[in-house]
């Protein structure tokens, strides 16, 4: 993934592009190394209570500085939208809280994708999240900026793992069907009905049906992976490739069936220019009529059998 941020932003390729005040504490770093832990977790878990702890906020855990945090999300809620002021701001912003997003993809760094990668999808989450935040609500804004850019993490991985491309209406259905059936299993002691999911999660059958179906498009198997068994093949050493002589067994029979629908004076001219090897004027001989003749008709037929073995 090598798309730009947004429009107004650039990419910032290392922490060195960020503020000083933007490095990450000892402790930070620590829990920062347990990251592949956390890469484990399914799109539908809930937020770290630490990442909402109203006692240890992540501007504390990132070095971010509340203050000037606060006085430029004021100024980007007060500025026209066509203000070059507001671009600077969001600039600054995006900057300003680089590390809280660096911090969150950290936490997906074990599931084998480029750091810088997170990092990059982390950073549009950020922007997504300054673009709405509302000060006068009066939450803090790495609050509300946590689970937009958890949330545009998880679309990320959600969207690259399915390999057949299917609607993200469907992707998100697949797992609130898998909630609901959690849910359902345990209060009805048994395994829900497909109505009863469409009644829980809001939907119709068929949207229900269509959910459960993508369920195989969920993974990939890679074709060096072996097969079952002691001393099995990878798995593209049991795929088929082309086999020219069979290909070859097709365009003969194809032919057959072409000469055979010929009539008897084209098929003869045919048989003795391509199968006894005569010439034009020998078959004109051969047949009765002028070279000139022989010529016209053998063109037209060639042209008549190449547009039916390509039909």
């Amino acid at each position: 993934m090598r798309q730009p941020v947004g429009p107004a932003e650039v990419r910032y390729s290392s922490r060195a592009e960020a503020p000083a005040a933007g490095a990450l504490d000892a402790d930070h770093a620590d829990a920062a190394g347990g990251a592949s832990a956390v890469g484990s977790e399914s799109d539908s878990d809930v937020l770290d209570a630490a990442d909402l702890d109203p006692f240890d906020p992540p501007e504390q855990r990132t070095g971010i500085d509340r203050a000037t945090s606060r006085a430029l999300l004021d100024l980007l809620a007060r500025l026209d939208p066509d203000d070059p002021e507001r671009a600077e701001a969001r600039n600054r912003l995006t900057t300003l809280h680089l590390p809280l997003a660096e911090h969150l993809a950290r936490r997906f760094a074990g599931r084998g994708e480029p750091y810088e990668d997170l990092v990059q999808v982390a950073t549009i989450g950020l922007i997504k999240a300054i673009d709405r935040y509302d000060p006068g609500r009066g939450a803090e804004f790495s609050t509300y900026a946590t689970p937009t850019i958890l949330g545009e993490i998880k679309r990320w991985f959600r969207d690259k793992g399915w390999a057949i491309r299917v609607p993200r209406r469907l992707q998100e259905l697949r797992l609130s069907i898998s909630s609901a059936t959690t849910d359902l299993l345990q209060q009805l002691g048994r395994s829900p009905t497909i109505a009863e999911l469409a009644q829980a999660t809001r939907t119709t059958e068929e949207e229900v049906l269509e959910a459960l179906e993508t369920a195989a498009a969920y993974s990939t198997v890679s074709l060096d992976s072996p097969e079952p068994g002691e001393n099995a093949p990878s798995t593209i050493d049991t795929i088929g490739h082309d086999d020219e002589a069979l290909e070859g067994v097709e365009n003969r029979e194809t032919l057959a069936r072409l000469l055979a629908g010929l009539p008897e004076r084209e098929r003869r001219i045919i048989v003795l220019r391509f199968f006894r090897g005569m010439t034009q004027s020998q078959i004109a001989g051969e047949v009765g009529i002028s070279q000139m003749h022989v010529s016209r008709l053998l063109s037209r037929t060639l042209i008549q059998l190449r547009e039916g073995m390509f039909r």
